[in-house]
């Protein structure tokens, strides 16, 4: 849950585009501490989250959705939060964002494609050491 919770704090942070260093000033932490919760290494006391959710301009809920949804959603919603921790994954969900549907659905289409190759060519190497 504090894997989760961080990434939810992350993602609002990223989102709204403030850095780690503005974050902890405004919390009165060091930016290694927002680094530790949004890596869940550790964990957000409540008055400390209601700052940060202040910080982040948004309700405490907000970022504890995440952890209120029903057993069949949380674990996709931890995978999904677990996938954006990917270095370049927000930056690519931004630009995705701002493209228009029929340039979407050609990215999607070369990105299938592309990962499609990239596993075949992992299978032949796999047999190869075999």
């Amino acid at each position: 849950m504090d894997i989760a919770l961080g990434a939810a704090v992350r993602i609002r942070r990223r989102t709204i585009g403030i850095s780690q260093e503005a974050l902890a000033e405004q919390c009165g932490v060091s930016f290694q501490q927002i680094q530790k919760y949004e890596n869940g290494a550790n964990r957000i006391s409540f008055s400390r989250l209601v700052q940060i959710a202040r910080a982040l301009q948004c309700r405490v809920v907000d970022l504890m959705d995440v952890l209120d949804g029903s057993d069949r959603e949380a674990p996709a919603d931890l995978d999904m939060l677990g996938r954006m921790r990917t270095p370049g994954a927000l930056e690519l969900l931004t630009a995705y964002e701002k493209l228009p549907p029929e340039s979407r659905s050609a990215l999607v289409g070369f990105l299938r494609t592309l990962t499609a190759e990239h596993l075949t060519e992992a299978q032949g190497r796999a047999r190869e050491v075999a």
